[in-house]
C-alpha cells in the first residue's frame, strides 16, 4: 500500500479549498434566493442556471484544489482531460436539476427533499468521477461504508444549503449559511478521501493524462476567477425590492414635477 498524503502543502490546500467552497455556495444561495424573488420567468431562470452554475463550479474548484495537496509515495499522479472536464459538467448538470427543481417546485417541502437529493447526489458524483479520472501507477479501491458516509454527508449538506435559499433572505444569513455549507462540501471530500486506499505497483512506464500544474491548477485558478467577478457582479445588482424602491422614488419624483407644473401654471393664468 502507498503511503497517502492528503495535504502535501501543509494547511494551504484544505484551506484555499474550503474557501472556494463557501465563495460557490454564497453565490449559488444568493442567486437563489434572487431567483425566488423574480418576477419574470426569465429572470427567475437565468438567475437559477447562475446558481447551478456557481454551485457546481465551487464545489469542482473546492475538490481539485484540495486534490492538488494529494500525493501517493511511489508513484507520481497525473489526470485524464476528458473525465476530469465530465466530472465538471456532471457537477453543474445536476446540481442544476436540484436547483430548479426547488425554484419551479409548487410543493416546497417535495421540491426540498428531491432537490437536496439531486443535488447531493450530483456532488457525490462529480467527487467519484473526480477521482477515476487519476493516473498512477497502481490500483485505487475504495472502502465502502465510507464512500457510504461521504455521499450522505453531500446529501444533507445540499439539502440544508437549498432550506436556506428557500427560508434564508438576510445577506448575512445567506453568508453564514455559506460557510457552514462550505465546511460540509469539504467534510464530505475529506470523508471521501479516507475511503481511499492504493496499492502501488512500482513502474517506469510513462503515465497517461496530465499532471495537476499542467491542467488542474490553470483550470481551478480559471474557474476561481469566474466565481469572484459573478459574485460582484451579483453583489451590485439591484435586489427586487430595491428595483421597486428605485420605481416608486422615479415615480413620485415625477409626479412632483407635474404638480409643481401645473402651480406654476396656474399662478401664470391667474396673474395674468
Amino acid at each position: 500500500m502507498g503511503h497517502l498524503d492528503h495535504a502535501a502543502y501543509g494547511w494551504l490546500t484544505p484551506v484555499l479549498s474550503y474557501v472556494m467552497a463557501s465563495i460557490g455556495a454564497a453565490l449559488g444561495l444568493r442567486c437563489t434566493v434572487r431567483a425566488l424573488a423574480a418576477t419574470t420567468g426569465t429572470s427567475r431562470r437565468n438567475w437559477l442556471l447562475t446558481a447551478a452554475s456557481a454551485i457546481g463550479t465551487g464545489i469542482w474548484t473546492m475538490h481539485f484544489v484540495a486534490m492538488l495537496g494529494f500525493h501517493v509515495t511511489g508513484t507520481e499522479i497525473r489526470y485524464n482531460v476528458p473525465l476530469t472536464i465530465l466530472s465538471l459538467l456532471v457537477a453543474m448538470i445536476v446540481v442544476g436539476a436540484g436547483v430548479f427543481a426547488v425554484g419551479y417546485g409548487k410543493d416546497r417541502g417535495r421540491a426540498l427533499v428531491l432537490g437536496g437529493l439531486t443535488t447531493g447526489l450530483g456532488v457525490a458524483s462529480m467527487h467519484y468521477l473526480g477521482m477515476a479520472a487519476l493516473r498512477l501507477h497502481g490500483s485505487v479501491s475504495y472502502e465502502p461504508l465510507t464512500v457510504g458516509l461521504s455521499v450522505a454527508i453531500a446529501v444533507v449538506a445540499a439539502t440544508a444549503a437549498l432550506w436556506a435559499a428557500l427560508n434564508i433572505k438576510s445577506p448575512v444569513a445567506v453568508a453564514v449559511a455559506s460557510l457552514v455549507m462550505g465546511g460540509a462540501v469539504s467534510s464530505m471530500h475529506y470523508t471521501g478521501m479516507l475511503a481511499v486506499a492504493v496499492e502501488v505497483i512500482p513502474s517506469d512506464a510513462a503515465l497517461p493524462g496530465v499532471t495537476a500544474m499542467q491542467f488542474i491548477f490553470p483550470l481551478a485558478v480559471g474557474l476561481g476567477s469566474y466565481l469572484f467577478i459573478t459574485s460582484a457582479f451579483v453583489a451590485l445588482s439591484p435586489t427586487a425590492d430595491e428595483r421597486e424602491a428605485s420605481a416608486m422614488a422615479s415615480a413620485d419624483l415625477r409626479l412632483g414635477g407635474r404638480t409643481a407644473t401645473a402651480a406654476a401654471s396656474a399662478t401664470t393664468a391667474t396673474t395674468g
